[in-house]
């Protein structure tokens, strides 16, 4: 019956993480996976999170199915959290939100449910983006195209050509955003560029799916939350995409969400029946630990302010790492090929190093790089950053 199925490839950054867990060297550096973690190389538990954990445990109760749309106390304050306490959009109940098995199930969700609505309009990524987005989406039924992005002499962002290649995607296409922290280049638009870019959305007529897998790494809560507020505050309909994945350090746990900015409230009701009906669809209801967490983490004010003091910490890990390797880096890279570490944000760098380069990095130095060249930056720490860098002067000397 299944003798004509071909063997799965694998994902490129979990297989590549399978490597490395079989690599018997001692100094071998995973900066492949997109996982944050600390100074001793340790996935973090984060205070906040480990005491609200232990309040629940306490006061433990029955466990029946949620609402397929999930968690009420969750999706209010995924909201809040989102869009900001005092939104407009969401004091006029023109938000439809809804708890998804993580950023990557907010993604299919959406994109179900935009098929069944949108059956003929095809969807934008940028070049490069990261790589599930493309099968996400391809496996929905979309027609996947993309848009110009990174420039590869400057380690920068193609502005004008990107502006100018969504002008001409048709009436009602959808362009998917990355909010901040662009995985993979690292490489995000100031405010004044998504203004540009909002101008043109609604000139055109197009509809954002904006990805936040990473609020909170790039600057603060509500700066890297730009592009999404503002959306909502000009009125103009979107999809976002929001996970707790990176800055609640709850990777297993799959705590996600997807909001639907609409034009009112009796909208957003009728688009939010529709998610829970591609939930039901797919896998009918959330789990509960994680929301249970996230949403006495965020509704708590003392467990709150823990938890963005924590937050804050690990970005500000992450942009000592980067210097670190920056300084590191000064006598054996130049120009731009060494201040993208500084410029670019967020958990990811696009090195510029080549195909062949990286695997020379894995093979002699025990050091994981995807072959694309991106770096997870919040893989490094104080003991490893100069192994790292020599390895890459190593390489780089041919």
């Amino acid at each position: 019956m299944f003798e004509h199925i071909e063997a799965f490839p694998g994902d490129p950054i979990l297989s590549l993480n399978e490597d490395f867990q079989q690599d018997p060297r001692t100094n071998k550096v995973n900066l492949s996976i997109g996982i944050y973690f600390d100074d001793n190389g340790r996935l973090p538990v984060m205070k906040s999170v480990a005491e609200a954990e232990a309040a629940l445990l306490a006061d433990m109760g029955p466990r029946s199915y949620l609402p397929m749309s999930g968690l009420v106390a969750y999706r209010q304050a995924v909201q809040a959290l989102v869009f900001g306490e005092n939104s407009p959009a969401r004091v006029e109940g023109r938000i439809a939100t809804l708890q998804t098995l993580g950023g990557s199930g907010a993604l299919r969700v959406g994109a179900d449910f935009l098929k069944r609505s949108f059956p003929n309009t095809e969807l934008w990524l940028s070049d490069p983006s990261w790589e599930n987005h493309r099968v996400v989406f391809e496996r929905a039924g979309f027609t996947v195209n993309s848009y110009p992005y990174y420039d590869a002499a400057t380690g920068g962002l193609k502005f004008d050509e990107m502006l100018a290649a969504i002008k001409q995607i048709p009436q009602g296409g959808i362009v998917l955003l990355h909010a901040c922290c662009h995985n993979p280049t690292g490489v995000d638009l100031n405010k004044e560029q998504w203004l540009q870019v909002i101008d043109v959305v609604k000139q055109r007529k197009l509809l954002p799916f904006v990805d936040m897998a990473y609020q909170g790494f790039g600057t603060d809560l509500d700066d890297d939350a730009f592009v999404v507020r503002e959306l909502a505050r000009q009125g103009v309909s979107a999809l976002v995409a929001n996970s707790f994945s990176k800055n609640f350090s709850l990777y297993g746990e799959r705590v996600g969400g997807l909001s639907v900015i609409c034009q009112s409230a009796d909208e957003a009701s009728r688009v939010l029946g529709q998610l829970t009906g591609a939930v039901r669809a797919n896998y009918s209801n959330p789990p509960t630990h994680g929301a249970r967490v996230v949403a006495r983490v965020l509704t708590s004010p003392e467990l709150r302010a823990d938890w963005q003091k924590e937050l804050a910490s690990m970005c500000d890990r992450i942009a000592r790492m980067r210097q670190a390797i920056h300084d590191q880096l000064r006598a054996h890279v130049t120009g731009e090929k060494l201040s993208r570490y500084i410029t670019q944000r967020g958990m990811f760098t696009y090195t510029g190093l080549t195909a062949d380069q990286v695997d020379r990095l894995k093979n002699e130095h025990g050091v994981y790089l995807l072959r694309s060249g991106r770096m997870c930056v919040a893989g490094l720490n104080e003991r490893n950053v100069g192994v790292v860098a020599n390895a890459i002067g190593q390489v780089l000397k041919g």
